[in-house]
């Protein structure tokens, strides 16, 4: 069995640190490199914006655009379309909300 004095165990823990991060450094340039590598070779093809015509396309898939709440907070406005949602058996993102308005109290 070897025993190492204290500063060679330091050394050794720092040349293990260093080695470490060395890895780490050489995977990092690896992935970089990469990714360049696929951009170039698929082209600089950049994702597809929404038209400014089109305000539907900026919604997620199933939305339907805003709803204007008149007087009504939007925690009572969530709880409302929840409930129609549920009695009319369809997924809320298949419904679509034009306005929430108070009715009297």
């Amino acid at each position: 069995m070897v025993e190492y004095s204290i500063w060679e165990t330091i050394l050794l823990s720092v040349l293990g640190i260093i080695a470490v991060f060395i890895v780490l450094a050489v995977l990092m340039l690896f992935i970089k490199v990469i990714t360049f590598v696929s951009r170039v070779a698929g082209g600089k093809e950049k994702p597809a914006t929404p038209a400014a015509s089109d305000k539907l396309a900026a919604y997620a898939k199933g939305s339907c655009g805003d709803v204007k709440l008149h007087n009504v907070p939007d925690k009572d406005a969530a709880m409302i379309m929840a409930i129609v949602a549920d009695k009319l058996k369809t997924p809320l993102n298949e419904l679509r909300f034009i306005s929430i308005k108070m009715i009297g109290e």
